[in-house]
């Protein structure tokens, strides 16, 4: 089995086209991971997510670990043979969907307790508890444990956000390094960078953890609800203190114009509900904007969801039909619209890399954001 590389094979001023390799394979970048909650992005197969493009899916600790559990995916085999999904998989620590409880989490030094959102039963999750459940499912990637703050947040929060993150991201490696020895294969832990919207904080969080020398880093805690201005600005100070030779995270964004955004600054790898989540209420993203395809305008539309797009779903059905499907609860309709909504993004991933390998990502994403934003006009 291979072990954890990042490569970057050309750059675009700061844009960078890279790739990276793990033991169930190579992912290029920037890329943007589908999310797999549960083991499984809804309504897809892992042989629709390999004819879209994907290369890497995003599992949730969370949610695995409350069903079936990590012991029974352990006993299986680890994610990618309890799935079957055998390209790189990465999980995230657990901590956003722990912290997004509120009331129903209590955080101190050790970690963080909380009540499950199936039945109301208690359970702690700490830096080494979080390491053993990543480590029994077994994906390429794991995330340290971080504490996500919500916006907005005081200084006085964001400070101990940006303290617990990086004790806990101390012990998280060294409970990984422990682990290692007995995993199937290699396994990377990435480090997660907080501090809310102040900059002198994230600015502390991202100097502390590089002091870990982790393989990887991730910018967490943005896209909780603060302005666009806001997301880039703290993006831009962000990344200016991150290491060139690591690949970079951006956690939780899935909008296009901010992909694009990101990858102007230099991010190389994804995740978000959004594409998916939206397909699936009626919603979905092309390439002249997003259409609610429930909308009773498209009732006679024979145009597919993006007449732009070259997926199998867009070269056989039309607007009306898709809304038909929708309207009357057919599960067809949301494997067809998340179909679609999965390519886009993966399409759209493979774009930019066409683009950055040949020096006009800038004039693409102009071109992408005017065509993009045409129907707003």
């Amino acid at each position: 089995m291979s072990e954890f590389s990042f490569n970057v094979k050309h750059t675009d001023g700061v844009v960078r086209r890279g790739e990276v390799h793990t033991s169930h394979g190579k992912i290029q970048t920037p890329a943007f991971m589908p999310v797999g909650t549960s083991s499984a992005v809804k309504a897809l197969t892992c042989e629709d997510l390999e004819s879209c493009g994907a290369e890497i899916i995003l599992g949730n600790t969370y949610h695995l670990y409350l069903r079936p559990g990590q012991s029974t995916i352990a006993e299986l085999g680890g994610l990618a043979e309890f799935n079957s999904w055998n390209k790189p998989t990465l999980t995230d620590s657990g901590g956003f969907q722990v912290f997004s409880l509120k009331e129903n989490v209590k955080v101190n030094e050790d970690g963080a307790e909380f009540r499950s959102h199936h039945d109301g039963s208690r359970h702690l999750f700490t830096p080494e508890s979080v390491m053993q459940i990543q480590h029994d499912l077994g994906a390429d990637i794991i995330m340290a444990f971080d504490y996500c703050v919500p916006y907005p947040a005081e200084r006085s929060l964001a400070m101990d956000g940006v303290r617990l993150t990086y004790n806990w991201a101390k012990r998280c490696k060294k409970e990984h390094e422990r682990l290692s020895g007995s995993d199937r294969y290699p396994i990377t832990l990435f480090g997660i960078i907080q501090g809310s919207t102040y900059k002198e904080l994230r600015k502390q969080s991202a100097e502390e953890l590089i002091s870990l020398d982790f393989p990887g880093y991730a910018i967490g805690g943005l896209s909780v609800g603060e302005s666009k201005q806001e997301m880039e600005d703290m993006l831009a100070h962000t990344i200016e203190c991150m290491p060139a030779d690591r690949p970079r995270y951006l956690m939780g964004v899935g909008y296009p114009d901010d992909i694009l955004m990101a990858v102007s600054y230099g991010i190389d790898m994804f995740d978000c509900v959004l594409p998916t989540r939206n397909a699936r209420t009626g919603n979905v993203f092309t390439s002249e904007g997003q259409i609610t395809y429930r909308n009773a305008e498209y009732a006679h539309d024979e145009r597919p969801l993006d007449p732009n797009c070259d997926c199998k779903v867009c070269r056989r059905y039309s607007r009306a039909y898709i809304r038909h499907l929708y309207n009357q609860s057919e599960i067809t309709g949301m494997v067809l619209a998340t179909y679609h909504a999965t390519y886009f993004y993966q399409n759209l991933m493979k774009q930019i890399r066409s683009a950055i390998e040949e020096n006009r990502f800038e004039k693409f994403r102009k071109e992408f954001l005017s065509r993009y934003h045409s129907s707003d006009d």
